[in-house]
């Protein structure tokens, strides 16, 4: 065997739509829907996300990732921007225009330092967070539960 993993496409059973997953010693345990066309870089997040304590869902294309979303909506995304065929920002207007996932908690994590003001403010109205690649482990948990945390 090797040392990848198939990419996951399904949540495990215990985790149902509508409930919140146990909690765990760092935040809470939440089925987090991981976008990113590179696989190196999904594999790397995934497992940064799951020392956390996390389930994680990894997809390899924006389309697949809203297919998932939409079926049954994880507790956040976290979303690459620069993707074939759909981005990130697409992705996210489609998201936000679906019923019952306009709040649903969306962080960006983009190796494009260049976006521009008017991409960086569209991404900001649509309720989504942004951080720069290469991220450290802190800065995803910092993410993550930024992510997570209750909302008034």
């Amino acid at each position: 065997m090797g040392d990848t993993e198939p990419p996951v496409d399904v949540y495990p059973s215990i985790f149902r739509a509508g409930t919140r997953a146990p909690e765990c010693h760092n935040s809470c345990v939440a089925r987090l829907l991981l976008i990113d066309d590179d696989p190196a870089v999904s594999l790397t997040l995934s497992r940064m996300l799951e020392f956390r304590g996390h389930h994680v869902t990894r997809v390899e294309s924006a389309e697949a990732g809203l297919t998932l979303a939409m079926g049954t909506p994880p507790d956040a995304i976290i979303l690459d921007m620069k993707m074939p065929q759909m981005g990130g920002l697409e992705f996210l207007r489609r998201l936000r225009g679906a019923p019952g996932l306009d709040r649903l908690p969306v962080g960006v994590i983009t190796g494009d330092y260049f976006l521009g003001e008017a991409v960086l403010q569209e991404l900001g109205q649509l309720g989504a967070s942004v951080r720069y690649k290469p991220i450290r482990m802190e800065d995803l948990a910092a993410l993550t539960d930024q992510l997570l945390a209750p909302t008034a």
